[in-house]
């Protein structure tokens, strides 16, 4: 695990913290060619720079958050952003983490993406990568 990211984890309550280190050990699993680091004070993971899934803590819960995830067609992944392509879902107790449908996510989320990456060179507009 990320040493950035193990800090994080250990920063949260134990309730969160437990979820932090299942989502990240089992983000590391799967998506074992992406770069994960500490960004905009959350962990998240890139592929090819580009940023693919993270997790930060909110009032509603921890919140796992996809950036291309509306078009997964996933319905867990409910909470979706108003300007752009994410999709999230929130946890308050790791028993509520289905491992199974966590790696589906990540296995979408490699294949389906929106090239966050260039988006302020392409003045918001996002464009579909593969």
């Amino acid at each position: 695990m990320n040493a950035g990211i193990k800090s994080y984890n250990e920063s949260q309550a134990a309730v969160d913290n437990e979820i932090c280190d299942l989502l990240a050990t089992t983000i590391d699993s799967v998506l074992t060619e992406a770069e994960s680091k500490i960004w905009h004070a959350h962990p998240v993971w890139f592929l090819e720079g580009n940023p693919i899934v993270g997790y930060s803590k909110q009032k509603k819960g921890m919140r796992l958050m996809f950036w291309s995830g509306a078009d997964f067609e996933e319905e867990d992944l409910a909470v979706r952003g108003a300007k752009f392509k994410d999709a999230s879902i929130f946890y308050e107790a790791v028993e509520e983490i289905d491992v199974t449908k966590l790696q589906r996510w990540l296995g979408k989320s490699r294949n389906i993406q929106w090239d966050y990456k260039n988006i302020v060179k392409r003045k918001g507009k996002l464009e579909q990568l593969k």
